[in-house]
């Protein structure tokens, strides 16, 4: 079947210490766009963007290298180390495609399921799908354990039901993702800077293995860079559990109203019955200001975070043309027949 336009796809892979990986990861990445030459698919892998984040070994000259014997490889040279975030944002506003996938440089994440991502996104109506690891990532109980638990920590501080399935390895909708990127300042969580823009969000469980960490022993996310993490993960969310202080407050305040009506009842109804005077009123105005404290500096955190996510450039509305997802559906339907 012959198709009427091409969609393209652009893959984006932040390198900081990719030396020993990287020849080995664009080999795999050239055989998807072959297959898919070959194949007469309506997607094409159009461009490979290689962000050099000032990295600490041998990856800059092979990059360069790299893009010489490759024309469809764009090498992006940071100007100092910004971090993988950055990075990938870096990437993404140099990318051109309808489709922007994001992957590590270590080949933790395959590039044969680039196809399977993008299927899902098409099927499923989805502007980003994020792979899900199928099983232990790293093969070490308390590193997987650790990164699960963070997780979950910020899903309940941010009530981002979707915080626990973050993955680099991403499908992003093109428009969407340089859009996102546009916003992103300094502190700005890039997952988060994603949600704003949609909710069509979608996973897919592959089996996924940190190589790196599993030969030796060795994460580039240690304790103190976890804690930067969960800061921006934060500073970038409209914290929920704020408001789960305000509604404390609130009942705090109602529970001392409702104590000092009982308490006039009993001193009007039954004097005699109070032994102690002036100690439960005093006990019920000091409870009744602090649960209003809390009330109003819970109102006063969540204006501003409001006032930080604008900041931060979170959108009012954002529209997207997705047209474009039928001749892969057409194709992806056909497979599947």
């Amino acid at each position: 079947m012959a198709y009427d336009s091409s969609i393209s796809v652009s893959v984006v892979v932040p390198v900081y210490s990719g030396e020993a990986y990287l020849r080995d990861l664009i080999d795999e990445l050239g055989k998807v766009r072959a297959d898919w030459h070959e194949r007469g698919a309506p997607m094409d892998l159009s461009e490979v963007i290689l962000v050099d984040d000032s990295a600490i070994d041998g990856s800059p000259a092979l990059l360069d290298s790299l893009a010489k014997e490759h024309n469809w490889l764009t090498v992006v040279h940071m100007m100092r180390n910004f971090g993988q975030h950055a990075a990938t944002i870096a990437g993404v506003l140099h990318s051109s495609g309808d489709w922007v996938v994001t992957l590590d440089e270590d080949l933790q994440h395959p590039p044969t399921e680039i196809e399977t991502l993008l299927r899902q996104a098409v099927i499923e109506g989805g502007d980003i799908v994020y792979a899900r690891p199928a099983s232990a990532v790293h093969e070490a109980r308390m590193r997987d354990w650790a990164s699960k638990g963070f997780k979950r920590l910020m899903v309940f501080l941010t009530g981002n039901a979707n915080i626990v399935h973050f993955n680099s390895f991403r499908l992003i909708r093109g428009s969407l993702a340089r859009a996102a990127s546009s916003v992103c300042g300094y502190e700005t969580y890039f997952d988060v800077a994603l949600s704003w823009f949609t909710n069509r969000v979608r996973f897919r469980d592959l089996e996924l293995k940190d190589r790196r960490f599993i030969s030796s022993g060795r994460s580039g996310y240690n304790f103190s860079r976890l804690l930067s993490h969960a800061r921006r993960l934060l500073i970038s969310s409209q914290v929920k559990i704020v408001r789960l202080f305000g509604l404390v407050g609130m009942a705090i305040v109602a529970a001392s109203v409702i104590g000092a009506g009982a308490l006039l009842v009993d001193k009007v109804v039954s004097p005699a019955s109070i032994v102690v005077t002036g100690w439960t009123s005093i006990m019920l105005t000091i409870v009744f200001f602090g649960g209003f404290i809390t009330f109003m500096v819970a109102l006063a955190l969540e204006y501003l975070s409001t006032l930080v996510l604008a900041a931060h450039g979170k959108p009012s509305f954002f529209a997207v043309d997705r047209s474009i997802d039928e001749p892969l559906a057409r194709y992806f339907a056909s497979e599947a027949a």
